[in-house]
């Protein structure tokens, strides 16, 4: 059972609250009315969850706040605040508290913040046991490193990585962009037999039919104008290792029974040369394209396709991954607190929910360059939506009706105080405003209307600009 601290000088307040805690049997609850005794309770005893009122005499829930980030920090809060304090509720997220509740509270909306901020911890916890296994003595962790997960469905995946890298089959690695195929294919090269060796990566799809055979077998000085040197092809450099042969579902046709023949053969002839040269390369290939269909449509050949298929693995999409935006998120905020000198302890609820209900077209890598910009803008310890990027604040307006209501609500308001603050720099000039905001005037008075946004009176009287027309 998780231990929860409940301070609230209001005595009505925090019997409603111990006795809701106490109902759902999942919480072992203590409660103090008394501030000043706060921070000796905290440290006599471990606690997992401070439900914190920002309101009380002698010492605040500031200080109290202030105090459990610094000889805390294992500790989430969540602020309980009047109506009226909504803005001290948002300095409070600044210093570190997980989420905010405005009184009263909702019975439902307390158990799921509650719930989905112990969550969190677990998963804090759940980074750290995954980093605590990647010792030097375990192989599999080292080499796949960079992969967090508890999808039980790519863990095996995984596991059979590494059976994969012992033998010397081609693979063919499919998944769509940004799912880590290439952390596989060198996994793969890392814990196989030719590890010592090179490992080449190339973009497939980048080699016409024309250029082909020098880029891949080399060619000898002379062979062709311009050729003023004998290179060794990519063949040659990936001799005895790995070569990864990226987008393979992009080559062309004549590409690909170029491609057949060495890998049938083994052996290959430098441009302008009558030497044989043997191929001695493992081949990893990797496409986010349906190749069966591919195969249907005469796009790509059947037979290059059973010459390169004999592993095979498949990186599911970061939306199927049960689980793992929140895990993946928290490590990213680490990674990047850490290189940017931030000290930025969680994630705000309505941000994990807005990540938590977004589809990730890009996948780990979007998410990863989400998280990597957001820690740059955010300038409290808490990341919150206004440090998101405006894509995905749109696509989660755009698509309100996936998204929890107080995450609408709170992206709304967003919304609307960036259209205030451009509203007054224009003096109310619409045609203006819009220009900035990158939507026609139409969209802007749409939007005004909507979200309820009135020109101030002071700010009608001023002259219209050139461009700007009377409002009809």
């Amino acid at each position: 059972m998780s231990r929860i601290l409940i301070l609230d000088d209001d005595k009505a307040v925090l019997n409603c609250f111990e006795v809701l805690l106490a109902q759902a049997r999942r919480f072992e609850v203590e409660a103090l009315s008394d501030s000043t005794r706060a921070f000796d309770t905290l440290a006599s005893r471990e606690f997992e969850l401070l439900l914190l009122d920002m309101d009380m005499p002698e010492v605040t829930g500031m200080e109290v706040l202030r105090h459990v980030r610094q000889h805390h920090p294992g500790i989430v809060v969540i602020v309980i605040t009047g109506v009226g304090d909504v803005e001290l509720a948002v300095d409070a997220m600044k210093l570190g508290a997980h989420d905010y509740l405005c009184k009263p509270v909702d019975s439902g909306r307390l158990i799921a913040c509650i719930d989905r901020a112990l969550e969190r911890t677990r998963m804090r916890e759940e980074l750290r046991a995954i980093e605590a296994q990647r010792g030097p003595g375990l192989r599999f962790g080292e080499a796949l490193k960079d992969f967090v997960t508890q999808d039980r469905k790519l863990l095996q995946t995984l596991a059979n990585v590494e059976h994969i890298a012992h033998s010397d089959n081609n693979v063919l690695i499919c998944g769509e962009s940004g799912t880590g195929k290439e952390l596989v294919a060198r996994a793969i090269h890392q814990l196989g037999r030719r590890a010592d060796k090179p490992f080449v990566a190339v973009n497939a799809a980048a080699f016409a039919s024309a250029l082909f055979d020098s880029h891949f077998f080399g060619h000898e000085r002379g062979a062709f104008t311009g050729a003023e040197s004998a290179k060794q092809g990519i063949f040659e450099e990936a001799d005895g290792g790995t070569l990864l042969l990226d987008e393979i579902g992009e080559i062309e046709l004549p590409v690909q029974s170029k491609l057949l023949r060495v890998l049938q053969s083994g052996e290959y002839f430098r441009l302008g040369s009558t030497r044989q040269r043997g191929a001695d390369v493992r081949i990893i290939a990797a496409t986010n394209k349906d190749l069966a269909a591919a195969i249907a449509e005469g796009r790509f050949r059947a037979d290059l396709y059973y010459r390169l298929n004999i592993s095979s693995v498949f990186l599911p999409p970061l939306r199927e991954r049960k689980g793992d935006v929140a895990l993946l998120s928290y490590c990213f905020l680490d990674r990047y607190s850490q290189a940017n000198g931030k000290n930025i302890q969680s994630i705000s609820e309505p941000v994990m929910e807005l990540l938590d209900g977004y589809a990730f077209p890009g996948n780990v890598r979007e998410l990863e360059n989400i998280i990597a910009g957001a820690v740059v803008l955010e300038r409290g310890a808490t990341l919150g939506l206004h440090a998101l990027p405006p894509y995905l604040l749109k696509a989660a307006a755009d698509h309100g009706s996936g998204v929890p209501r107080h995450v609408r609500k709170a992206l709304a308001e967003i919304e609307a105080e960036h259209i205030r603050v451009v509203m007054e720099h224009t003096s109310g000039n619409r045609t203006a405003a819009a220009r900035i905001l990158g939507i026609s005037r139409v969209g802007l008075l749409a939007k005004l209307k909507r979200l309820g946004i009135g020109v101030d009176p002071a700010a009608r009287a001023v002259p219209l600009a050139p461009h700007d027309e009377p409002t009809r």
